[in-house]
């Protein structure tokens, strides 16, 4: 793979970070902008209603002094007098209160005192709609009128002397600079609003404040994006690291090495895969042992069929031969020829009548007969031929059975076929006036004998094809008998084994399947 997944994935990983730093960042400057201008604004609201309350404080401090003064009946100057009912210094035509003398320089006092303070621009716009504004260092007063002032200001001035506190950016054109200005009524202590208090401070420094939380944001996501992308390294490298250990295990697979495994343990899909190969792995080499097995036996089953042929048809052809070129002229040796020729002739066709119903039985298309029966009856029948089998040595053929009905689903003519190659064997090695015993007890069907038994080595193989012993019993048997018998069984899902101690007895076990 020459890690081509691991750059993938490290790729898919960094521009993932990349995007949510690019979406935290963006996310991050906007909110950390917002709110400082909200801190900032909020900071703004409270300074300006506690001005505004200093200021109407102070309002009624000399609106109490006058009164004082007026009880000792001091007058104003010129057209000016006080009027207690009003609380306030009174034009005499007009009859309007005025932020004009002493009340003037008191508010200018305040807003001096404010101003200096707080470090910001504060003004005052009356009733009559006049601007006052603090002198700043060295007595320079900013030379702005009422009518000075853009729409958006008046309409904030407006909602201030409706006794709303009020917060717009509208003054930055007229101070130059990006200005936030929050705006709160001035009352009495009756409530009653005599003007409004407009505080400005410029965005400049709020602005400076959202770089500073940037450029911090930028610096710790930077180490964070640098360790992240290391991480994604090792992430990347240790998630493809199993993956290339497969394809090294899959590529010795390819090369006929079975035996190698990747064993690979995780808990997740890539484990999974893991497993999946080792288990592939485990059933190519057993699927190549036996591919072993079975060519082993097909060319064992050549040998053998090989070697089965070769005698009768020798036998056949040195008779006919014989017979042939004339140099068999007696009667009597010309019949014995005959016989002999008929006995090869009956074998070869018992031979190759065997060999396909074992082909038949073991090709799972080959469909036999399945019918519901009575094993009853079947076993009636192979005790009756069993009979005939056993008269020349007058063998005692015994049915034990513990019922006279046990249904079964099979096929009929099989499952004689199997019982009379079991019954034959049992027949030709028992000896003269011995005894065969076929008992069926519960789901155990067997088939016992007392005659010359099988070897403890040899019963692993008495169910193989072509496998026989070597006796003069035995001499006309192709060796496809049991294995035909076998095939049989299994074809109707029961269990069939061999028991024998030699010389003693010999039994068959049939496990019954309903």
């Amino acid at each position: 793979m020459k890690n081509k997944i691991t750059i993938k994935l490290f790729l898919s990983f960094a521009l993932a970070l990349l995007i949510f730093s690019l979406v935290v960042g963006s996310g991050f400057t906007y909110l950390f902008s917002q709110h400082t201008i909200n801190m900032k604004k909020q900071d703004l609201e409270e300074r300006a209603v506690k001005i505004a309350q200093a200021l109407g404080d102070s309002r009624d401090q000399m609106v109490a002094w006058q009164e004082k003064e007026a009880k000792i009946g001091q007058k104003g100057f010129n057209n000016e007098l006080y009027e207690p009912s009003q609380g306030m210094m009174m034009d005499r035509n007009k009859r309007r209160p005025r932020l004009q003398g002493p009340m003037g320089l008191g508010f200018n006092s305040v807003l001096r005192f404010l101003g200096s303070a707080a470090a910001e621009d504060v003004w005052i716009v009356d009733e009559d709609h006049n601007l006052e504004m603090p002198s700043h260092a060295g007595g320079k007063k900013p030379q702005f009128m009422y009518k000075d002032l853009p729409p958006d200001a008046e309409e904030v001035v407006k909602n201030v002397m409706q006794g709303k506190v009020t917060t717009s950016s509208g003054f930055s054109n007229m101070l130059k600079v990006p200005t936030l200005t929050v705006g709160a009524p001035i009352k009495n202590k009756d409530g009653e609003i005599l003007g409004a208090v407009l505080i400005h401070a410029p965005l400049s420094g709020m602005n400076m404040a959202a770089k500073q939380g940037v450029r911090i944001l930028l610096i710790c996501g930077g180490f964070a994006l640098l360790a992240a992308f290391l991480i994604a390294v090792y992430f990347s490298w240790r998630f493809t690291k199993p993956l290339k250990t497969m394809q090294e295990t899959a590529e010795k697979m390819t090369e006929g090495d079975y035996t190698v495994r990747c064993n690979v343990r995780q808990d997740d899909e890539v484990g999974e895969l893991g497993t999946a190969l080792d288990s592939l792995g485990e059933r190519l080499l057993i699927a190549r042992n036996e591919s072993a097995q079975l060519d082993q036996m097909r060319k064992d089953f050549i040998a053998n069929i090989s070697h089965e042929l070769r005698t009768p048809v020798t036998v056949i052809r040195g008779s006919l031969e014989a017979l042939s070129d004339k140099v068999v002229t007696v009667p009597e040796k010309i019949d014995e020829y005959y016989r002999q020729m008929l006995s090869e002739t009956i074998f070869l066709q018992r031979l190759i009548n065997d060999l396909l119903d074992l082909s038949r039985l073991q090709n799972v298309n080959f469909k036999i007969e399945m019918t519901q029966l009575n094993l009853y009856d079947v076993l009636l029948d192979v005790v009756h031929s069993s009979k005939r089998l056993g008269k020349d040595k007058n063998i005692d053929i015994i049915l034990d059975t513990d019922t006279t009905s046990y249904p079964l689903v099979g096929d009929y003519g099989r499952l004689r076929q199997m019982l009379m190659i079991f019954m034959d064997n049992a027949v030709k090695f028992s000896p003269k006036d011995g005894q065969v015993t076929l008992s069926l007890q519960g789901d155990k069907l067997e088939i016992v004998d007392h005659g010359i038994g099988v070897a403890k080595e040899i019963l692993p193989h008495v169910f193989e094809r072509f496998y026989k012993t070597r006796g003069e019993k035995n001499k006309s048997g192709t060796g496809l008998g049991l294995a035909i018998s076998k095939e049989i069984a299994e074809r109707h899902g029961m269990l069939v084994m061999m028991e024998s101690a030699p010389q003693i007895a010999t039994k068959i076990i049939i496990l019954l399947k309903k």
